[in-house]
C-alpha cells in the first residue's frame, strides 16, 4: 500500500468514525409537520366573538404567556409559533378554521381549543388526521376516552365529574333540598346535567324542574321565572358567563333567595359576578381546581407573585379578577411542561406518548393538592376540585378538595 494509499484509506475511516458518532445526535431529533430546530406550531380556536366572548381572555393569556416563554429563549431553543383564531363559538366556524390551521399553516397540533361544540365538530377530524387535539379548554366528558379517540385529550375537570361534586354537596349541606337547574341545550350543559343527576343517586328526584335555553336566546330571563314557580330551594346554573351573569341579576329582581351553584367555567369575578352585582352573588357556590388572583391568602404565594407579574408586563390591559386569564396561563404552563419533556421528538406521536405520561406535575397557580396526572388510559389531566363561597368581592374556599369520578365506556 502506498503512502498515498494508506493516508485516503486513514482519512476514510475518520471520516466514517465520524459520521458513526454523529448519528446518534443527528438520530435524537425527529420532527413532523411544524415543528423544526428553531420553531414549534400550536394552532388555536377561541371565541373572540360571540355568545361566548368573554372566553377570548383564554387565548389572550396564551399568546401572552408563550410571547414571555419566547422572550426567554423558548422551549428546548425553540420558539413557539403559537397561531390562534376567532371561531365565534360557531361549530361550523370552529372547522373551517382547524382546517386552515391544519392542512394550511401546516401546525404540529391544536392546542386548548376552547368549547365543547367547537371540540365535538373537530373531534373526528383530528384523529382522522392523527394531529394532536390537546388540552382542551373545556370538561366534556367524552375527551377522556382514549381508546375511541386516542388524538384528543381534555384539560379542565370532567363537567360529568364536576355535576357530582355539586350533587354530594347539596346531599349533605342541603338534605331534603328541591333543586332546579337551568342549563345549556348542548352537550356542555346536558353534560353537567347527567353528571348532577347521577350525583344525586336514587334522590335524582330531588331535582323538580329543569330548563334548558339555546345560545343564540339574547337573553334567559324567561326561563328563570319558570323555573321560579317551581319554588326548588338550589337553583343550578350550567350556563357560561354571560347567561351565568343574566340568571344571577334575574334571581336578586324577583327577589327570590335560593342557594344558587354556578359551574367552575363561569366563576369569574370580572366577567361574571362584577356585571351580576356583587351585592346579588353573596353566598353563591362553586367549586374550582386554580388560584383565584382576587383572593387575599395567595397574596405572598410565589406562584400568584409571578402570574401577577406576568399579567403587568405582558396583559397591561388584562384584570386579574378575569379567571379566564388564569385559565389560559395553566393551560399554557402545561403545554410548555409537555414540549420541554419531548426534548428533541417532536413527532405527533411522541407528543401524544408524553401527554399521556404527566405524573403528579404541580403547577404554579393551581390549588394546594390538585396535580396534573395522566396515563395511556386515563387522558383526564385534573379530576380535583374544592368547593367554594362567594363573599364580599372574593370567593372563599372551603372542604378538602374534592373528586367525583367518572367511568368512561
Amino acid at each position: 500500500m502506498s503512502a498515498t494509499t494508506a493516508r485516503l484509506v486513514t482519512l476514510s475511516a475518520a471520516a466514517l468514525l465520524f459520521a458513526a458518532s454523529a448519528t446518534p445526535s443527528l438520530a435524537q431529533k425527529k420532527y413532523d409537520t411544524g415543528a423544526s430546530d428553531t420553531e414549534i406550531k400550536l394552532g388555536n380556536i377561541v371565541p373572540y366573538s360571540g355568545p361566548a366572548s368573554a372566553y377570548g381572555a383564554v387565548g389572550k393569556a396564551q399568546a401572552a404567556y408563550f410571547k414571555m416563554i419566547n422572550d426567554k429563549g423558548g422551549i428546548n431553543g425553540r420558539k413557539i409559533n403559537y397561531i390562534s383564531y376567532d371561531d365565534a363559538y360557531s361549530p361550523p366556524k370552529a372547522v373551517e378554521q382547524t382546517r386552515k390551521l391544519v392542512e394550511s399553516d401546516e401546525v404540529l397540533l391544536m392546542f386548548s381549543a376552547l368549547g365543547t361544540p367547537s371540540n365535538t365538530a373537530i373531534h373526528k377530524y383530528m384523529n382522522a388526521k392523527k394531529v394532536p387535539q390537546l388540552f382542551l379548554a373545556t370538561g366534556a366528558t367524552k375527551w377522556n376516552d382514549p381508546k375511541h379517540f386516542p388524538w384528543t385529550m381534555g384539560y379542565l375537570p370532567s363537567y360529568q365529574s364536576e355535576g357530582r361534586i355539586y350533587a354530594q354537596y347539596i346531599l349533605k349541606e342541603k338534605p331534603g333540598a328541591k333543586v332546579g337547574v337551568l342549563y345549556q341545550n348542548d352537550d356542555f350543559g346536558k353534560d353537567y346535567l347527567k353528571g348532577l343527576k347521577d350525583g344525586f343517586g336514587d334522590k335524582a328526584s330531588a331535582v323538580v324542574i329543569e330548563d334548558s335555553y339555546e345560545l343564540t336566546e339574547p337573553t334567559v330571563d324567561s326561563h328563570i321565572v319558570k323555573i321560579k314557580a317551581a319554588n326548588p330551594d338550589v337553583v343550578v346554573i350550567f350556563a357560561t358567563p354571560k347567561f351565568a351573569a343574566q340568571t344571577i341579576k334575574k334571581i336578586a329582581e324577583l327577589a327570590w333567595k335560593p342557594t344558587m351553584i354556578v359551574p367552575g367555567v363561569s366563576v369569574s369575578v370580572g366577567q361574571v359576578l362584577r356585571p351580576a352585582g356583587f351585592e346579588n352573588a353573596q353566598g353563591l357556590i362553586s367549586a374550582h381546581y386554580a388560584k383565584d388572583a382576587t383572593d387575599p391568602q395567595w397574596k405572598d404565594d410565589p406562584g400568584m407573585i409571578a402570574y401577577k407579574e406576568f399579567l403587568a408586563k405582558y396583559v397591561p390591559d388584562g384584570n386579574p379578577a378575569d379567571s379566564s386569564l388564569m385559565t389560559g396561563y395553566n393551560i399554557a404552563e402545561t403545554m410548555a411542561i409537555l414540549l420541554k419533556q419531548c426534548g428533541d421528538d417532536l413527532t405527533r406521536a411522541n407528543v401524544m406518548k408524553q401527554a399521556a405520561s404527566l405524573k403528579d406535575v404541580q403547577q404554579s397557580t393551581l390549588l394546594p393538592g390538585v396535580k396534573v396526572n395522566t396515563s395511556s388510559t386515563d387522558f383526564a389531566p385534573i379530576d380535583q376540585m374544592q368547593m367554594m363561597k362567594f363573599e364580599g368581592e372574593a370567593w372563599k374556599l372551603f372542604g378538602d378538595v374534592m373528586k367525583g369520578e367518572v367511568g368512561t365506556n
